[in-house]
């Protein structure tokens, strides 16, 4: 193995930064491959680097190690990794000599502990999406008002303490049915189904409240088993899951009709704030009286207007009227024959007839001429074709 290159002042010797770093990392490169035990944090991965970085963290000490794997080694395990998992990584301690920083250099990695677990969740997520159990279309919209809200807690009191308070001052009015049941450990599954069939098969309850405080990953395996999320996804009336921490997601949050973050939330979600609603009740008075205001006042408007035209209306229908006689008096005068004979035109008669044809008289027969204003006695002198 090289050297380390050192400088000597006097019976001094001084290495370099650059040179210290170097020795360690040629001490470090002596040491065996190792297996590492730690929870995954901070995973880092990008199709476009390299490698892949997380940082293992010890949940007894919070000591943590940064780990660093070649991308293509780790998407060949095909781990689905999730940040929390606890696993076993083997490889070699490293130093980046730049800047002095420890690595370990992982060449596998492998899960311990609940990892078993999370596979067999993520291929039954998968499963009852599959099935539609997950969709958004079969949500249904919780009760605006219910009757009774069911409670489905463990022994929790501060969980359900929440919730009975909180639903009694939004909405004193509403019954609540508190539903305790093992939510934990071996048997929990069918002890929540059972409870919830329970509290859906009263015809009050409208809305039920699946809650449980925080705990482990396994405390919470229970809200993930298949039966509890198929009994949710089946429930008669909407369920609201308000289960463990935000951060945490059993199954029976995707399977449920609405998810809560806290207790608090949960009862928030199920009933009204009665103040509110005395608000929104005022609020929509105010908005119903000044609509019938409004409306009145065009109803008076519109009688006034009618009230008008009808005063009106009578007079209207004199001109109109007289206009129209007026005009028909005029064609009418158009038309008469006196306005014929104002303009210098005559009426001649024999014997009463009115005379068209000149060969319809002969000369010395008596004519009776009618002008505009008096009448004229004539004889034929003459006929001319």
């Amino acid at each position: 193995m090289p050297k380390v290159e050192h400088l000597l002042y006097g019976d001094r010797r001084v290495f370099t930064v650059s040179a210290f770093n170097r020795g360690v990392a040629m001490h470090l490169g002596k040491l065996p491959n190792l297996w590492i035990e730690g929870e995954i944090t901070e995973l880092r991965r990008n199709p476009a680097w390299a490698n892949v970085f997380l940082t293992l963290k010890d949940p007894r000490t919070a000591a943590t190690l940064a780990v660093t794997m070649a991308r293509r080694a780790y998407d060949r395990l095909g781990l689905a990794l999730d940040e929390g998992e606890t696993v076993h990584v083997a490889g070699r301690a490293e130093l980046f000599e730049q800047k002095a920083v420890l690595t370990f250099r992982a060449t596998t990695i492998e899960r311990l502990g609940i990892g078993g677990h999370l596979v067999a969740l993520e291929q039954l997520k998968r499963k009852l999406a599959a099935e539609g159990l997950f969709a958004a279309e079969r949500k249904r919209r919780l009760p605006r008002v219910p009757r009774a809200v069911g409670i489905l807690t463990g022994a929790d009191a501060a969980a359900r303490g929440d919730l009975v308070a909180t639903i009694a001052s939004r909405f004193p009015a509403t019954t609540v049915v508190v539903c305790e049941t093992r939510v934990q450990g071996a048997g929990a599954a069918v002890a929540i189904v059972s409870a919830l069939t329970a509290l859906t098969e009263r015809p009050d309850v409208e809305v039920v409240v699946l809650s449980r405080g925080g705990g482990s990953f396994e405390d919470l395996l229970p809200f993930s088993d298949e039966t509890v999320v198929r009994a949710v996804a089946a429930s008669r009336v909407p369920v609201v899951s308000a289960v463990g921490h935000e951060q945490d997601t059993p199954l029976c949050d995707l399977a449920a009709d609405a998810r809560a973050a806290t207790p608090t939330a949960a009862a928030a979600l199920v009933v009204p704030s009665v103040v509110e609603l005395e608000a929104a009740l005022a609020a929509t008075r105010r908005r119903l009286t000044a609509g019938v205001r409004a409306q009145l006042e065009r109803s008076r408007g519109r009688v006034e207007r009618q009230g008008e035209r009808l005063r009106s209306a009578p007079q209207l229908l004199l001109e109109r009227r007289r206009a129209t006689l007026d005009h028909a008096g005029a064609r009418l005068q158009a038309l008469s024959p006196l306005a014929t004979l104002a303009r210098g035109y005559a009426i001649v008669r024999a014997g009463g007839e009115a005379v068209r044809d000149a060969a319809t008289v002969q000369a010395g027969d008596a004519l009776d001429v009618q002008l505009a204003s008096g009448s004229l006695g004539a004889r034929v002198e003459d006929v001319r074709p």
